[in-house]
């Protein structure tokens, strides 16, 4: 294989490498999912050999132009480096304020160490690229299951939602009540021909996800969601 095919081979293994966790991000439902993560291991990659072989030509026709005495001073990591830093602009964009929660870090940080992988691969080091994709997927998946099994802590959510009937709002209420949640107080009232329902459920401190309670809400029939918080 040739120089530029070996070096197109490092593009391929980096969008590989990058696809597969941005996989695992997409089945998760993550802000930054498949597409993201491929473009950023494939971009930090490109960087990578930028800066690695981007200026041999230009330093080489210098040489030759102004012979061997001349010297040429290049400081060819400048371009990598800038990967590091450039990719803090995407993760903070990831990074939200979703009215008490922060949300977004481990995507932030997932892209940040798939950028770093591209860069291995770029840089030909394919067993350092590879080590990384594997403890980054095992990360995800594994680490994941053990942080909601120790995050026992219970905090209080308060949700308001209208409903049409009490039966509706009773089969609401226990669908809430998953994943350790249980209602801490419950009240209602008759507003015309609907019932305007407050409840504050203690829920871990592993689910405290305002947005996917306010979704199961919104998609339940008969049921007009006011806030979660």
């Amino acid at each position: 294989m040739n120089f530029e095919g070996v070096l197109l081979a490092r593009l391929l293994v980096a969008g590989v490498f990058g696809g597969l966790i941005g996989l695992e991000r997409e089945y998760r439902s993550k802000e930054a999912g498949l597409r993201t993560h491929f473009l950023v291991c494939l971009g930090s990659a490109l960087f990578m050999i930028v800066s690695q072989y981007g200026f041999i030509d230009n330093m080489v026709n210098l040489m030759n132009l102004y012979g061997p005495r001349l010297q040429v001073r290049a400081d060819t990591s400048r371009v990598a480096s800038q990967v590091v830093s450039g990719i803090g602009f995407i993760g903070a964009g990831m990074i939200v304020l979703q009215r008490r929660f922060v949300v977004g870090l481990t995507t932030a940080a997932g892209l940040r160490t798939t950028a770093a992988i591209g860069k291995a691969v770029g840089g030909g080091m394919y067993g350092v690229a590879v080590s990384s994709t594997r403890l980054t997927l095992v990360g995800f998946e594994m680490l994941r299951k053990i942080s909601h099994r120790i995050g026992h802590v219970k905090k209080e959510m308060h949700v308001v939602f209208y409903a049409d009937d009490q039966d509706t709002a009773k089969f609401v209420t226990d669908g809430l009540c998953t994943e350790g949640r249980s209602i801490n107080s419950y009240s209602s009232v008759h507003m015309g021909t609907r019932l305007y329902i407050k409840i504050n459920i203690d829920t871990p401190e592993r689910f405290l996800d305002a947005g996917t309670l306010l979704s199961y809400l919104q998609k339940q029939p008969g049921i007009e969601a006011e806030s979660v918080d």
